[in-house]
């Protein structure tokens, strides 16, 4: 028997509660998704630039998650073990929310790019320092049987935070009749305060959780992991190294997948503003204060809110999908009907019809949010959940950072500047990850033979 499954089972609501604090950050990383680069555009950064802008979140995601993962994995107070980091996180991550849109008016030391780059930067290391110790949480808290319940429930509130963080400045300016365009230089009243109703929302959402979630106990940890060995006491970079160096097989095989995956999210995060504003739109190269540039970034914004969305309420299928299938199957076929969703984006030219490609966005999306996670969990040593969970991280960031490098460059040299090819590019990578997928090794048992695993789905559907 597995010593995770010494745990008790947990109540649905109790699973809930424990990731309502993800659907804050959610909240959070989705205005920043749809509106970072409408925003560094709006600064004065160019389209082949972009990603170079972009590459602060995976820089800070790889130097952050896996220090916080390994200190988490350590950390015992009166307010809990993973809990701290994601107070930290969430109150730095609020304050960088309300000051990104402020860039313009801060700018007496440095133009209003820089700053704007640096707010990004603090954004994403303060939403890394909150993010990572969640997805031990679950694994922590649960039993085997139900993770891939947990980590579903946290996809599905994910997708509800997404979808009201990206549909809000939509909203504002479509029935709040703010304004959705500024002077040039300037970033719109939409645009400003979505990203502060974004700071409440996430600070609040971590607050709902630190006080209505119970993490184990030191004693109840060890009672509910009788074979973890004693607690390596040493500290620093030297163990990180070592823990990378002694990954599970299953763990190396998903990081090609997650490559594949995260390096063509990265694009369309990116590159979609501006493919939606050139391809669709008809937008000049460099005009980023007209109506029809800010009718593209308000529709990028809606058309996010969309995969989000779907990836909401896929979430909730995903339980099953694994049961009649399994956790690889279900996330190849995810990640396939991403891929070529991403594709279909280039034969649309009418606005109406990008609706159609974000469906099949979602599924992937809401399987890339918890399977390769359920897949992991399984293989991971229990008394090092933290810090494997943080350093798995290196397997998204990375691919973004080589996206950050080189996405520019191929928009500019190879694709001539059209965005658009980007999204395609994307979709290619997509399939790829499809294909890796198959080939992981991750330990999974069978499901439909465990009893307490169907009472658990069941409940939890």
């Amino acid at each position: 028997m597995s010593t995770a499954s010494l745990k008790p089972a947990l109540r649905l609501p109790q699973i809930w509660n424990m990731s309502v604090g993800f659907l804050g950050i959610q909240f959070g990383f989705a205005l920043q998704n749809g509106n970072a680069s409408r925003i560094l555009q709006t600064f004065g950064a160019d389209v082949e630039h972009l990603s170079l802008f972009w590459l602060a979140a995976p820089l800070t995601g790889m130097i952050v998650q896996p220090i916080i993962g390994h200190f988490s994995d350590r950390t015992w107070n009166r307010l809990g073990r993973r809990k701290p980091y994601f107070l930290f996180g969430a109150l730095a991550a609020a304050l960088a929310l309300v000051l990104l849109p402020n860039a313009g008016v801060i700018t007496a030391l440095l133009p209003p790019i820089l700053i704007g780059a640096g707010m990004l930067m603090i954004m994403d290391a303060s939403i890394n320092v909150a993010m990572e110790p969640f997805r031990a949480l679950v694994a922590d808290n649960l039993p085997d049987a139900q993770r891939s319940t947990g980590f579903s429930v946290q996809t599905f509130l994910i997708g509800i935070g997404a979808v009201a963080g990206s549909w809000l400045p939509y909203l504002l300016a479509e029935y709040g009749h703010i304004a959705k365009t500024a002077a040039p230089g300037a970033v719109p009243d939409n645009v400003r305060y979505s990203f502060y109703i974004g700071a409440a929302v996430l600070a609040g959402a971590i607050l709902w959780t630190i006080f209505t979630t119970r993490e184990y106990s030191p004693q109840e940890h060890a009672r509910f992991n009788p074979e973890e060995p004693e607690r390596n006491t040493a500290k620093g970079l030297t163990v990180i190294i070592k823990d990378f160096a002694n990954m599970p097989l299953a763990m190396r095989q998903l990081g090609l997948v997650q490559f594949f995956s995260w390096f063509a999210l990265f694009s369309m995060w990116v590159f979609t503003t501006p493919a939606i504003a050139q391809h669709v739109y008809q937008v000049l190269p460099g005009d980023t204060s007209s109506v029809k540039f800010a009718d593209a970034g308000n529709q990028v914004s809606f058309l996010f809110g969309i995969y989000n969305g779907v990836s909401a309420v896929y979430a909730l299928c995903l339980p099953m999908l694994v049961r009649l299938t399994s956790r690889k199957t279900t996330h190849a076929l995810s990640l396939a009907l991403g891929g070529i969703s991403l594709i279909w984006i280039y034969f649309i030219h009418t606005p109406g019809w990008l609706i159609c490609p974000m469906i099949g966005i979602g599924l992937a999306w809401g399987s890339i949010l918890s399977m390769p996670y359920a897949m992991l969990s399984s293989v991971l040593p229990v008394q090092k959940m933290g810090v494997y969970m943080g350093i798995f991280n290196f397997f998204i960031t990375f691919p973004q950072i080589v996206n950050g490098l080189l996405g520019g460059l191929i928009v500019k040299y190879i694709f001539g500047g059209q965005a658009i090819f980007a999204l395609t590019m994307a979709g290619g990578c997509m399939l790829c990850g499809a294909i890796a997928v198959l080939s992981v090794k991750d330990g999974e048992r069978p499901l439909l033979k465990i009893k307490s695993t169907r009472t658990d789905a069941a409940r939890a559907l």
